[in-house]
C-alpha cells in the first residue's frame, strides 16, 4: 500500500505532520485493533489537517484494495457500505485517507441490534474538569455500589467517556433504559454540577450526561483514537485511581500514549464478559 504525502503538517502549532500520525496508528495497532474489528466505522476525514476543512464519510468508496473489508447496512433511506479495520493495512488504508478520528458502532457484526457496551458521554459546557472528574467519581460510585464493572477513558477532547461492558446480551434500548436511571441517580447526587438537559444553553456551568450515544445511530470515538485537537491528544484509557483533581487530557497524546501502552491495556475489560442488568436493576432501584 502506498501512502502519501507524509511530510504534509497536519497539526501546524505543534509541527506533526501525517507520517507521524500514521506512525502512531501502526505502533499502536495491536492495542486498537480489537476495538475496531467488526465493527463499521466512520472516518472523519481531514485532508488538510485539523485547521482545515473536514467532513464525515459512512460511505466506503469505491476502487478499494483487496485488504479492505466492507459491510453493507440498511438504514431507512438507503444502504450504506462502512469500511471495517480488520488489520493493520486497513487501519493505516484509512488514516492515510486523512481520518484522524475513528468513530465506531458500539455493536459488532454481525450482531448489530445488540451493543457490546454502555456508555455515559460527559460533555461540560464552561465548566472545569474537575467537575467532569467529579461526575465521573459519582457515577463509578453508583455502578460500585450494584455491583456493575466501569471502565473510564478521556475523550481526547473535553470530556470523558465511561463504559460498561454489555457483551451483546442487551438491545439498544434496554442498555439505553439503564442508562437514563443511573444517569438520574448521579443528577440526584450532584445538581449543582450534573445536567441532563440536552439543550447546551440551558445547561451552563453544568456537566451533560449524554446516555443517548447509547443509540444504534450514535458512534463514539474508539479508544486510543486521535483527535483532531490542539497536541494530538488520544482518547485514553485510565485507572479509576487516575480520575482524580488535576487531571489534564492533554497529557494524552500521540507523543505520550505509545510508552503509556508498553505496560498494559487498562480498557480491555470493555470486550470481556457483560453486566447482568435485570440483578443491576434491582440493586439501582434500591438507592434511587
Amino acid at each position: 500500500m502506498k501512502l502519501s504525502n507524509l511530510d504534509k503538517l497536519y497539526w501546524q502549532k505543534e509541527k506533526i505532520t501525517k507520517g507521524d500520525l500514521l506512525r502512531y496508528y501502526e505502533a499502536i495497532a495491536p492495542k486498537i485493533l480489537p476495538y475496531l474489528k467488526n465493527r463499521p466505522l466512520v472516518m472523519n476525514r481531514f485532508p488538510d489537517g485539523i485547521k482545515g476543512v473536514h467532513f464525515y464519510q459512512k460511505e466506503a468508496g469505491p476502487n478499494l484494495p483487496k485488504f479492505v473489508k466492507t459491510t453493507p447496512i440498511q438504514h431507512e433511506e438507503r444502504k450504506i457500505d462502512y469500511l471495517v479495520a480488520q488489520n493493520v493495512q486497513s487501519l493505516l488504508y484509512v488514516v492515510n485517507l486523512g481520518s484522524i478520528e475513528l468513530h465506531m458502532f458500539n455493536a459488532a457484526l454481525p450482531h448489530l441490534s445488540k451493543p457490546d457496551y454502555m456508555v455515559f458521554d460527559l460533555d461540560p459546557e464552561a465548566i472545569s474538569y474537575d467537575a467532569v472528574v467529579d461526575t465521573a467519581r459519582v457515577i463509578h460510585e453508583i455502578l460500585e455500589e450494584i455491583n456493575v464493572t466501569s471502565f473510564c477513558k478521556t475523550s481526547g477532547a473535553s470530556g470523558m467517556h465511561i463504559y460498561v461492558p454489555m457483551h451483546g446480551k442487551y438491545t439498544y434500548p434496554q442498555v439505553m433504559a439503564f442508562a437514563k436511571l443511573v444517569a438520574h441517580a448521579a443528577q440526584q447526587k450532584l445538581p449543582r454540577i450534573v445536567s441532563l438537559e440536552r439543550n447546551p444553553a440551558k445547561r451552563q456551568k453544568k456537566v451533560y450526561i449524554d446516555v443517548l450515544q447509547n443509540n444504534p445511530t450514535k458512534m463514539v470515538v474508539c479508544a486510543y483514537s486521535v483527535r483532531a485537537r490542539p497536541y494530538a491528544t488520544v482518547s485514553t484509557p485510565l485507572l479509576w485511581k487516575e480520575v482524580k483533581h488535576g487531571l489534564d487530557p492533554t497529557d494524552f497524546t500521540i507523543k505520550t500514549v505509545p510508552n503509556r501502552l508498553k505496560k498494559s491495556d487498562l480498557f480491555r475489560g470493555v470486550l470481556t464478559k457483560g453486566t447482568n442488568l435485570q440483578a443491576a436493576l434491582k440493586k439501582l432501584d434500591r438507592i434511587v
